[in-house]
């Protein structure tokens, strides 16, 4: 298959005019206007002078379509899937809730099962786990069920990672909440991701762990102190450790649109990863639904806790988000297709095969038109 004119989005965060020519799963070569190859006899997609990016990758998110990735069905999850490549997001890392740790393992355990099983070329690709809980604050629960929050247990992680075999990427902690906090990162940091999530941590406790090993921020302003000139908290901790990558939530309900362009000239483009944070209600109507067992009401992109009012995650999918920061928060394209494919590709170790069109990388590429409406998903090099 050919892609052709197209513009196409290279791995140096810039657009060029020619085409991508995929050999059954693999992007084969990309060429300029210029150097375009014969296309008689080819199968072509002509692509009108779309942008071509490569697949979205969504690291954190719950669910979908009335589907929730802790509802440990191998069904739910292959819904999910669906949906997500429908919409361009061709690789995920769903997010856990914080739940009792049995119920946990049994839902990286289907997870897990659904990976070995699962080979549909037309489905996002299961290409991680990340645990938001249970080892945060009582503080900042946010959404999750505060009933099953623990401190830190490097026996407890370690059957985490067991039972997944290997894909959760991501293990969410508070390290105010914990006197061993430093130990188990020291002990965990080598295994996997160690984020700070749902933390009431100061600055300088923030500091501590990101220095003995962390190296990410969930959700970042969302479920931490508030960012202030005398208690910089999180936020300010993440800032001075340059090894840190970063969530956003664009979807213009989390964040204000002036702090997210703050928040770029702060920790530079390199280091913010998009989410969406989305969980059941994305892609369905308003109305009632549940995150974490816990009952939510959603009205629009806004999702709130019945018992309480706070934000419960979010309404709105990946591609969504970044359309979000470019047109109405004045995010370069250029920049928001990086963050939403490079930067999480890098975070989740997998850049050898996604987040950017190069030669040898899976055929995972999405055209857009001039306004960012999604015009074809091609996944694993076929067209969906």
């Amino acid at each position: 298959m050919i892609i052709d004119n197209v513009k196409v989005y290279t791995p140096d965060k810039k657009f060029m005019k020619g085409g991508i020519v995929l050999e059954g799963k693999t992007i084969q070569s990309i060429y300029t206007e210029k150097d375009a190859p014969d296309l008689r006899g080819k199968d072509v997609i002509n692509g009108n002078g779309a942008y071509a990016i490569p697949g979205l990758i969504d690291l954190h998110f719950h669910g979908c379509k009335g589907d929730d990735f802790c509802d440990a069905s191998k069904e739910a999850i292959a819904r999910i899937a669906a949906y997500e490549a429908s919409i361009g997001v061709t690789a995920i890392a769903p997010a856990t809730m914080t739940l009792p740790v049995e119920e946990l393992e049994h839902v990286l355990t289907v997870a897990a099962e659904y990976n070995r099983e699962t080979k549909d070329d037309k489905k996002a690709d299961l290409v991680g786990i990340n645990m938001e809980g249970p080892f945060i604050s009582h503080a900042k629960k946010g959404a999750q069920d505060e009933r099953n929050i623990l401190p830190c247990d490097t026996e407890i992680c370690e059957r985490f990672l067991k039972a997944s075999e290997g894909l959760v990427k991501f293990i969410g902690i508070a390290p105010e909440e914990s006197g061993d906090t430093i130990k188990f990162i020291e002990q965990m940091k080598d295994k996997v991701n160690i984020s700070l999530a749902h933390t009431n941590a100061d600055y300088d406790t923030a500091m501590e762990a990101y220095k003995a090993g962390a190296n990410h921020a969930v959700h970042l302003y969302n479920a931490m102190p508030v960012f202030s000139h005398r208690e910089p908290g999180v936020v300010g901790a993440v800032f001075d450790s340059k090894n840190v990558m970063a969530e956003l939530i664009c979807d213009g309900i989390h964040i204000h649109p002036a702090t997210v362009r703050a928040t770029f000239q702060m920790m530079g483009a390199d280091r913010i990863i998009f989410i969406s944070d989305s969980m059941r209600a994305t892609g369905m109507p308003d109305g009632q639904y549940t995150l974490g067992g816990l009952d939510v009401k959603v009205v629009g992109k806004l999702a709130t806790l019945v018992s309480d009012g706070a934000i419960a995650g979010s309404a709105t999918n990946l591609m969504d988000c970044m359309r979000t920061a470019v047109k109405k928060m004045d995010i370069p394209l250029e920049t928001a297709v990086a963050c939403a494919t490079m930067n999480p590709a890098k975070s989740l170790g997998i850049y050898d095969q996604y987040g950017s069109i190069e030669a040898g990388k899976k055929a995972d590429i999405v055209l857009l038109d001039a306004e960012l409406a999604l015009q074809a998903v091609i996944k694993n090099g076929i067209r969906l």
